[in-house]
């Protein structure tokens, strides 16, 4: 496995219930900012394998990016049980549910 798909494996399963990360966020972090599609492959071939909270991560608009319409109602439920905030528009409040990682997190970095 490479250093980057590792380091992702990595941040989803850090990021807490109640809080959300956007794909780019969690590609800058792993260390490639312009890798967001590297981690949507990521979270579609490995979720499964390394048990990881895929419903927890969403895109930049804070929208569910899921195209299947019963996946994404799951998605939803599931961020909703854990208390991820929703605005009236339909789309996560990143202001109160993005999780933004600590730096000195040796597990992460």
């Amino acid at each position: 496995m490479n250093p980057f798909t590792e380091r992702v494996i990595q941040i989803v399963k850090a990021i807490p219930a109640g809080k959300v990360m956007t794909y780019g966020q969690i590609a800058k972090e792993a260390g490639s900012p312009r890798g967001a599609r590297q981690v949507v492959r990521i979270l579609h071939t490995m979720s499964a394998k390394h048990n990881l909270p895929w419903h927890r991560v969403i895109n930049i608009k804070g929208e569910i990016a899921i195209p299947d319409e019963e996946s994404a109602y799951s998605q939803r439920a599931m961020l909703e049980v854990e208390g991820v905030h929703f605005r009236p528009n339909g789309l996560v409040d990143l202001k109160k549910s993005r999780y933004i990682p600590d730096i000195n997190d040796v597990d992460i970095i």
